[in-house]
């Protein structure tokens, strides 16, 4: 059976005081709760990471992710942080190439594909983020520009690989463009997005992979968005800054086992 996350993507928010609070009363919430079925993960700032790592250093329930790496082990990178930098803190995995960091500092595919494989050298698994954007989507082009944004960055990787690999589908399009993207329309890509993984490497790899659903899910549509079939789960913007709303979301993930 393939996991089913919900994954909270912190983005340039919280401080560290409130991030370990925030992590607090997300675990207690889980305990209380006897949370069997999903696995959660909590992506913040880099500088929080240590923090949240130690705040839920007795917590299986919880997974932290870091929100990018650089390629490089080491080396002359003025501000960023290595994939072994991140092992070392004990992250279980890193956020690759999010539609903000493609559009805001120009990471490429090819790119991304040296990311992925700093990632898997470390042992950390890597949420791999792809989507079209909404010109590309009113021209009709979105599974064109999703294929090739996966063959260019994952194609490269073995079977094995893959076990290591969670794909993220962000419509960028329906994300604070007043655009609205349907449950339906979450559920085409997804599908669309497994066909293309067993296309090249078989059926079992495909149906093993989680895919989460990237766009504006909070816990007023999060219900028949989990639904679908191919969606297995969220990676989480806005609502997973909200304890309650975060809590809510990861409660109705649990409740479609």
């Amino acid at each position: 059976m393939r996991q089913k996350i919900v994954a909270g993507n912190w983005k340039m928010n919280k401080t560290v005081a409130e991030g370990a609070d925030m992590v607090r009363e997300i675990s207690d919430a889980i305990e209380n709760e006897g949370l069997e079925n999903t696995t959660v993960i909590i992506a913040p700032p880099s500088i929080a990471l240590e923090s949240v790592v130690t705040e839920l250093w007795d917590d299986e329930a919880i997974a932290v992710a870091a929100q990018n790496c650089h390629y490089a082990s080491s080396g002359a990178f003025t501000g960023e942080i290595s994939a072994p930098m991140l092992a070392d803190l004990d992250v279980d995995a890193v956020i690759i190439g999010h539609s903000e960091r493609r559009q805001y500092f120009g990471e490429t595919n090819e790119m991304l594909a040296k990311k992925i494989d700093s990632v898997l050298a470390n042992e950390l698994v890597g949420i791999y983020c792809c989507g079209e954007v909404l010109e590309e989507r009113k021209a009709g082009h979105q599974e064109a520009v999703v294929k090739k944004q996966i063959e260019e960055a994952l194609f490269h990787l073995s079977e094995d690989d893959w076990e290591n690999i969670v794909i993220a589908y962000e419509p960028v399009w329906a994300i604070g463009t007043g655009e609205t993207a349907s449950p339906a329309q979450a559920q085409e890509m997804h599908a669309f997005i497994r066909k293309v993984v067993s296309e090249k490497y078989g059926n079992d790899v495909a149906e093993g992979v989680s895919i989460l659903y990237g766009g504006s899910c909070n816990p007023k549509n999060a219900d028949e968005i989990f639904s679908q079939p191919d969606v297995d789960g969220g990676l989480i913007g806005g609502a997973s800054l909200i304890p309650d709303d975060f809590i809510e979301l990861i409660r109705i993930m649990e409740k479609k086992f």
